[in-house]
């Protein structure tokens, strides 16, 4: 497929100042995205924006990603209801750091220059700047912006998060001139920023530039986008999302979610991917979609060695493979992940004590009923006792703890 062809058929295409979309399947052409630091980790919010990055890098385009060092000194008030705080210069610079590291692992092996907005701004005149560039942004323009509305009619917005669209504005320009850059891609929600880029580049220097943006990636079932500021964010960084979670995240999708993610989350080339979602609609109950998904993410963005250790894990605990042949690594893993607890005199009791029953009684009662399990095997007492070792019991389908004497 040719480029626009792939964007679209990924669902990877929204919204364009490209009044031919064939201008993307030429020649090659220089593009930017921007991240940030507000964080210390992108989201699988962001990492959708990477993967079309990625598409793009393999059509021949060459990338300019950007850490916006300056930009996160404010903050973009896009879509926020109060002032954002500010953080630290110390927190900036970890926060940087990290989203540049993360650069590096998903864009592992493609070329790519990275940037950091901070370089130019830290050495621009405050009077040059209002001279030179302030007077081609329309403050009808700004004004008209719906959040900038919202927030005028509310608790109102201060100079410096009312400033942010043109921080943005001249990182398009500056990069346009000095590298080349003819457009810029973002998710659905920075749109009117870039859009401001755009018309700032002609209005200062008679050229044209382009923005291509995405939709926002949401949880079909809550309604929720998967960015930074949303209950339950879904993070690249390991300390905040670990990755057996991350891979948990993944496999619990739902059914139409996991073959739209699959065409925006992995690699895989269109044949394969049609295959899978074939298979997997003619039989759903064996989430061959989802495995796949959890899969393929969880090996771009934590490595193969850590894909595979999570998913044995997985296996053990849906009963796909026997959890006493688990690896020092896997086992460490499930520890950092399920309730650990010493065995009481009886079954029931360590069942209490891991929080898998509200009382013994109740834990008899699930006994009774044939939903407990001990490494894979049911149990039909109350009364059982623990040999030494480190065992897994199961509650149901997903209740889980580790019982290790």
């Amino acid at each position: 497929m040719k480029l626009s062809e792939e964007l679209k058929w990924r669902g990877l295409s929204y919204q364009t100042t490209f009044d031919n979309l064939k201008q993307l399947d030429g020649g090659s052409l220089t593009f930017y995205w921007g991240v940030d630091p507000s964080a210390d980790s992108m989201t699988v919010g962001n990492l959708a924006i990477a993967m079309m990055v990625r598409r793009f890098i393999n059509h021949g385009h060459k990338a300019v990603l950007l850490v916006g060092g300056a930009t996160g000194m404010i903050g973009d008030p896009d879509g926020k209801a109060t002032e954002r705080d500010l953080i630290s210069k110390e927190q900036l610079a970890a926060n940087k750091k990290a989203i540049a590291d993360q650069y590096k692992t998903i864009f592992a092996g493609e070329p790519f220059e990275m940037v950091d907005n901070y370089d130019w701004f830290k050495r621009i005149n405050y009077l040059e700047f209002l001279r030179d560039t302030g007077r081609h942004i329309p403050l009808r323009q700004m004004l008209g912006r719906d959040f900038v509305q919202s927030r005028l009619a509310d608790e109102g917005i201060n100079y410096a998060e009312f400033s942010y669209v043109l921080i943005q504005a001249y990182d398009f320009l500056h990069l346009f001139r000095e590298k080349n850059v003819t457009l810029q891609v973002c998710g659905a929600d920075q749109w009117g920023n870039c859009i401001a880029g755009v018309d700032l580049i002609r209005r200062a220097t008679g050229q044209e530039a382009n923005v291509w943006s995405a939709p926002l990636i949401t949880n079909k079932t809550t309604g929720k986008k998967f960015g930074k500021s949303e209950e339950g964010a879904v993070w690249l960084d390991a300390n905040k999302t670990s990755p057996f979670k991350f891979y948990q995240f993944w496999l619990n999708v739902d059914d139409t979610s996991a073959t739209d993610f699959l065409k925006i989350y992995t690699l895989l080339p269109k044949k394969v991917l049609e295959n899978i979602i074939q298979e997997f609609a003619a039989k759903p109950r064996e989430r061959l979609a989802q495995k796949t998904l959890a899969w393929e993410v969880t090996k771009l963005v934590h490595g193969e060695e850590q894909a595979v250790s999570v998913r044995n894990a997985t296996d053990v605990l849906f009963g796909k493979a026997n959890f006493q042949l688990l690896g020092e690594t896997e086992l460490a893993l499930l520890k950092a992940e399920l309730p650990v607890v010493k065995p009481s005199p009886n079954l029931a009791i360590t069942m209490a004590s891991a929080g898998l029953a509200t009382s013994a009684s109740d834990a008899r009662r699930l006994i009774d009923s044939g939903a407990v399990s001990l490494n894979g095997q049911k149990v039909a007492s109350a009364d059982y006792v623990f040999q030494a070792g480190t065992n897994l019991l199961k509650v149901g389908k997903n209740k889980f703890a580790i019982v290790e004497n």
